[in-house]
């Protein structure tokens, strides 16, 4: 049996234009079984009580909104969807990975996902050299609808019309979660010849990393978006130098704890 989620995004994208054959090429669910769901909307309801704020009769959005928009950034670049236990069971975990030289990233995420998803076990899971932080709940693909087969950097990552709804009325929260998950604020040296003698300076540097340019560029935009200056040092490295532009993240973002 297909989960729910995967019923609801196959007949969402068919009723969007796409024909059967391409949503199944992109799903992997028969043409058969696309259309069977489509001409039966009982399908998509799921068992009695089953709801969320995305799937409920009138679709809300994820609350607190700041908070979500965070968590989108951390899940974005270290979590990941998982069936926790039989899949037959519908039930998905939420897995956020955290290194553990920054024990108060750790405790933000915990305090975030309680936020987020208020009345449910947060666990965390001791690894070598991180901790796993994790949630169970039915309704994950329903928030991160970017949940797919494959990793994210080998596949379309785009936000849902909705998603950018949030983003754009909190793109900081984005940001921080994003530097929290996958970037760094260094403090960069680089030597220079200054009237015949070589001199050091430093100055404060945000580096984020990631494969996925889909990525890569949201959190351009958003810096865009911010106003902050940025460069890639590399094709998967995104930079962040400029004295004022540091000076910006850091009233937000600020190191690492």
């Amino acid at each position: 049996m297909y989960p729910l989620h995967l019923r609801r995004q196959a007949v969402a994208m068919h009723r969007s234009g796409l024909s059967l054959s391409e949503v199944s090429r992109q799903t992997g669910v028969s043409r058969a079984a696309v259309r069977d769901w489509a001409n039966h909307p009982e399908a998509l309801t799921g068992r009695a009580g089953e709801t969320c704020a995305r799937c409920a009769p009138v679709p809300a959005f994820p609350e607190p909104n700041p908070a979500y928009s965070y968590l989108l950034g951390l899940y974005l670049g270290d979590g990941y969807l998982s069936y926790a236990g039989d899949p037959r069971k519908e039930v998905w975990a939420l897995r956020i990975f955290c290194c553990d030289g920054w024990p108060g990233l750790i405790r933000e995420c915990v305090d975030t996902l309680t936020a987020v998803l208020p009345g449910h076990r947060i666990g965390t899971v001791p690894k070598t050299g991180c901790t796993e932080v994790v949630a169970r709940w039915k309704h994950w693909p329903c928030y991160f609808p970017q949940h797919g087969p494959g990793k994210k950097h080998e596949r379309r990552i785009e936000l849902a019309p909705w998603q950018c709804d949030i983003v754009d009325r909190f793109p900081e929260n984005l940001v921080r979660g994003l530097i929290h998950s996958d970037g760094c604020r260094i403090t960069n040296r680089v030597k220079r010849t200054v009237a015949g003698r070589e001199k050091w300076y430093e100055y404060p540097r945000y580096f984020f990393s990631n494969r996925s340019q889909d990525i890569l560029e949201l959190l351009g935009f958003n810096l865009d978006r911010l106003g902050v200056e940025w460069k890639m040092a590399n094709t998967g490295n995104l930079s962040v130098a400029e004295r004022d532009s540091v000076a910006f993240l850091d009233s937000f973002i600020g190191p690492k704890h």
